[in-house]
């Protein structure tokens, strides 16, 4: 029996062989290109979306993750980190939440593709409750009044701006300072406009508005009166 297997095998082997090659060059020849899939890894950026209004990001998750994509061959050079997003939605974030899992859902590909993995498959990241505080605005002077003139009265319109951050790193004594105000060259009052600069990174303004009015009084000196020359009475 076995003697006869090895004679089916070995007659005709050569033409046996060039058959084989025969079929599989036929076989990758007329396969659908699309029934020929590639794997590839890639690494893109992890979006963070709708972060709660009343809550601030105070340690931010990795920059980007890695994404391992299996796709029809046709579609695999044309895949990269331009058209694939990663995208973790914090709606329904808790304070008390610190770990959040990455599922194949959140990564969004070309249609056909796939997603086999993500490295890492979760994230670590801190909210904060958001607090508001209205600070003091102070105008930042740089130089000193020209010789012959002083510096009379300084006044900030708003005099005071709502800031919001992190609660852990608003401070009730910070200082809203503005840009640098040169009156080195002012001999008259003047009316200008500032912007706002918070005390923090972490902090921004509740309003739109980045910017305070600042009215600077500059005047001239009152100039010394002259004494009158003391009158010496003639010794007698």
């Amino acid at each position: 029996m076995n003697k006869l297997l090895i004679n089916i095998f070995l007659k005709n082997w050569g033409l046996k062989l060039f058959s084989l090659l025969v079929a599989l060059l036929l076989w990758l020849v007329l396969i659908p290109e699309e029934k020929m899939f590639s794997e590839k890894t890639l690494t893109v950026p992890l979006e963070i979306h709708n972060i709660p209004s009343d809550m601030e990001l105070v340690k931010k998750p990795p920059a980007t993750v890695d994404v391992k994509i299996r796709a029809p061959n046709r579609l695999i050079n044309d895949i990269s980190a331009t058209n694939v997003h990663a995208v973790l939605n914090l709606q329904n974030a808790r304070l008390e939440q610190e770990e959040y899992p990455l599922h194949k859902n959140m990564i969004s590909i070309p249609q056909g593709a796939e997603v086999k993995d993500i490295y890492p498959s979760q994230v670590n990241l801190k909210l904060e409750r958001t607090k508001e505080v209205l600070l003091d605005v102070i105008p930042t002077l740089s130089g000193n009044p020209r010789e012959g003139f002083m510096l009379s009265k300084i006044e900030v319109i708003p005099s005071q701006i709502l800031v919001k951050g992190p609660e852990s790193k608003v401070k009730e004594n910070y200082k809203v300072r503005t840009s640098p105000i040169d009156i080195s060259s002012l001999t008259q009052p003047i009316e200008l406009e500032a912007d706002l600069i918070p005390p923090t990174p972490d902090l921004k303004f509740v309003s739109l508005t980045t910017k305070v009015k600042v009215k600077i009084l500059i005047q001239e000196k009152e100039k010394e009166q002259e004494k009158p020359k003391e009158i010496r009475k003639p010794k007698k």
